[in-house]
């Protein structure tokens, strides 16, 4: 497998983390969002970190300036259709992700690999919207964020989809130094099916808004368990809007067992907008 021609649809936290990674392994990325000013704001965003990369001397800066030269911001009409593979990163809304995946697959090559990060929804179910030749190029490649740092990618085979593809995109993930997993198209994949505990029981311990507790449940988990971040500090850089509606998500897919019911705090963390690091505000504040 041969990976050039990269697009990622959906220029927020995930899409842009995906497409900066993608962009270090000197692919041709383009990246596409609706907004104009999202597609700013992450430009910026990642010629920033590119920027400060160079300054720590991880990165030199010829390397930075080829990244950049490869680096687009596009709308969806503009981007290459011979491109290798497509990837969607936008909303976690079932039926706005099937609408978009009619247009990809009349819009891109027959070669073209179209793929979801998803964290949640059923390959299978997505690939219908798509035609039938199409269905064995249609992949779930859930990436975790953030997407430049984290190593782990699930590569989740939906019912039609080529055997080998999975295979091949495994290879290619694992030359280029991610720790990629085959999973099945089930809801919530591997983490975030097992994740739904690590983030509920410490819900259900705390009970309230509670920084104190949740301080303590932090720090036993980090000492204790061995873990780099405690579920607080964790839903927080994740953001606890998108946490709670991969909670909502795997819940219903799972016919609303016990196990994964989301908690009264999420919601009410949510109505009040404290989605944690991105605006400052979450279970911890932020300057």
């Amino acid at each position: 497998m041969n990976l050039q021609r990269i697009v990622v649809i959906g220029a927020g936290t995930m899409g842009s983390g995906i497409a900066q990674w993608f962009a270090q392994q000197m692919c041709s990325v383009e990246l596409v969002d609706t907004s104009e000013e999202q597609l700013k704001k992450a430009l910026a965003g990642i010629h920033s970190s590119w920027d400060k990369l160079v300054e720590k001397e991880k990165l030199t800066s010829c390397q930075v300036n080829q990244m950049k030269k490869l680096f687009e911001i596009k709308t969806l009409d503009q981007v290459s259709k011979n491109t290798d593979l497509v990837i969607e990163a936008i909303i976690e809304n079932l039926e706005i992700k099937k609408e978009l995946f009619k247009k990809l697959d009349a819009y891109f090559s027959p070669h073209t690999i179209i793929a979801s990060n998803t964290s949640s929804f059923p390959i299978s179910e997505m690939a219908t919207a798509v035609s039938p030749e199409r269905k064995s190029r249609f992949i779930g490649l859930h990436f975790f964020n953030p997407a430049t740092i984290m190593k782990l990618v699930e590569v989740i085979k939906g019912q039609e989809t080529d055997s080998k593809l999975c295979e091949d995109l495994y290879q290619w993930f694992d030359s280029k130094e991610k720790k990629p997993a085959l999973s099945k198209d089930s809801p919530g994949f591997i983490v975030n099916r097992v994740a739904r505990n690590f983030y509920g029981e410490p819900l259900r311990i705390v009970e309230t808004d509670d920084e104190v507790k949740m301080k303590e449940v932090d720090r036993i988990l980090k000492e204790v368990g061995g873990f780099k971040m405690g579920p607080f500090e964790l839903m927080d850089l994740i953001g606890i809007d998108v946490n709670y509606s991969v909670t909502c998500s795997v819940w219903e897919a799972y016919n609303k067992e016990a196990r994964f019911a989301p908690h009264a705090l999420q919601k009410q963390m949510v109505e009040e907008k404290r989605f944690g690091r991105k605006n400052k505000r979450g279970f911890y504040k932020y300057d």
